[in-house]
């Protein structure tokens, strides 16, 4: 038997408790950057995780998220006009 489980993608409240387990943060100048991201990026929890996990201190772990998310966020938008100009 196949059985098939949906995953959300990653949001802030969620990226609030890996910024916890991870980086034992609470807040921080970069949240408000990486919640606008968030909410236009689709970005599995894994793979914001991995990106926290990087030994390069808290702001670099961070900063190294917004790098991903924007990359993430461009490649998305570059699918979506792909996806138009093929219809």
């Amino acid at each position: 038997m196949d059985m098939h489980i949906e995953l959300s993608y990653c949001r802030f409240e969620a990226f609030k408790i890996l910024a916890k387990n991870y980086l034992n943060l609470d807040s921080h100048l970069l949240f408000g950057k990486i919640e606008t991201l968030l909410e236009e990026t689709n970005m599995t929890p894994a793979d914001v995780a991995e990106n926290l996990m990087v030994k390069d201190g808290v702001d670099g772990s961070l900063k190294g998220l917004i790098r991903a998310l924007e990359q993430k966020k461009l490649n998305q938008h570059s699918d979506e006009q792909q996806k138009e100009i093929n219809k």
